[in-house]
């Protein structure tokens, strides 16, 4: 059983000098979805999530000792190598939240470079990959003062800490398929950090597909922070919360099987319920778009007529990501290409596929 104080450092470090990292950390999808959350960035139910390899964030994160040691954080954003001052706020929140865990950030002063390989507000949530970019980036600097430190806790804690930035970042560092939020049946689970998937999966789900349909480029009318709120009074979200762990149990078996069928149910049912959590609370709201809905009946009858396991999923926005196995790649592209480009903005979409989490790049 984890506890938070188990991330505090125990023991005196010694300044370093100044320095360097670089690291690239992935966007995720998530099958199981989770919709809800407690105090502190806790889930109200686990989820399970792909992770991608080719939406990533690239962060560098330059340090040196500040001269001054004042009270405060001292950093520089850039985005693409130009000053992004709107991004600095949710910086120096995450830096807030998590200074109890590092007590060394206020000694330095950082300059943070980050740039994204999707195209910005493309309808991609960047919030995860750049989160967990961050987060590495600042364990490569904490393994520096303590050099003793194992892999298994750097990357335990650089979870823990990207939880703390953006809930679902904790799913983008580390593993193919990762769990998130703790699971009376997943003994490794924990609500603090995101786990690799601990079971058996069949070959049927490697090396599986994720094109992005980008529906609709533009801000959400209604953030998730505050979608996730409206759960708190939200007259279905106990059993949502009881759903969302009965299909989780369901995917352990699914993945082990290798049954196509029973994953395109889970994963599209979640999709909807997710959605139908937004059209069912007060204020109540609408993410999908008449694209996105086309696309929907589009893929279904594709999948009627061929009898090719090829899926949808939603985050929490209009666009679509279709899911499907390595092997039907060419017939299902050439669906895409075919028959649901038309329903894109200016036809764009992202050809994904499931990667493993972070890379270090430089040192």
């Amino acid at each position: 059983m984890h506890e938070t104080a188990d991330f505090i450092p125990s023991k005196k470090y010694k300044t370093t000098e100044k320095g360097s990292f670089k690291w690239s950390a992935p966007s995720n999808i998530a099958l199981i979805k989770y919709w809800g959350k407690k105090e502190n960035q806790i889930p109200e139910n686990p989820s399970v999530s792909f992770t991608l390899n080719n939406c990533k964030t690239i962060t560098e994160l330059k340090f040196e000792p500040k001269q001054n040691q004042d009270d405060t954080f001292s950093f520089d954003l850039l985005f693409e190598g130009k000053p992004k001052e709107d991004f600095k706020p949710k910086i120096q929140k995450f830096f807030e939240r998590i200074e109890i865990y590092m007590p060394f950030l206020k000694e330095y002063h950082f300059t943070i470079n980050t740039e994204n390989t999707f195209p910005h507000s493309s309808g991609i949530a960047s919030s995860a990959s750049g989160m967990a970019a961050i987060s590495v980036n600042l364990m490569s600097l904490e393994k520096t003062l303590f050099p003793e430190m194992t892999d298994d806790y750097f990357y335990k804690k650089a979870s823990f800490l990207a939880r703390l930035g953006s809930g679902s970042a904790c799913r983008s560092v580390k593993g193919s398929h990762v769990i998130w939020g703790k699971h009376d049946n997943i003994a490794e689970s924990s609500d603090l950090f995101g786990v690799e998937f601990p079971y058996e999966i069949h070959p049927n789900f490697n090396n599986f597909q994720d094109t992005i349909l980008l529906v609709d480029k533009g801000e959400k009318q209604v953030s998730s922070t505050v979608g996730h709120d409206l759960m708190h009074a939200h007259p279905y979200a106990k059993r949502r919360f009881i759903q969302a762990g009965e299909n989780l149990d369901k995917l352990v078996a699914i993945f082990k099987k290798g049954s196509l069928n029973a994953f395109i149910e889970i994963v599209e049912s979640e999709a909807l319920t997710l959605h139908a959590m937004m059209l069912t609370s007060i204020p109540y709201f609408i993410l999908m778009k008449p694209n996105t809905l086309e696309i929907i009946n589009a893929i279904w009858k594709f999948r009627n007529e061929t009898k090719i396991p090829v899926c949808f999923t939603l985050d929490a926005g209009a666009n679509v990501h279709i899911l499907y196995p390595e092997n039907v790649v060419n017939e299902v592209l050439s669906f895409i290409k075919q028959d649901l480009v038309g329903y894109c903005q200016n036809g764009h979409y992202i050809c994904d596929e499931v990667g493993l989490g972070a890379i270090q790049l430089s040192n």
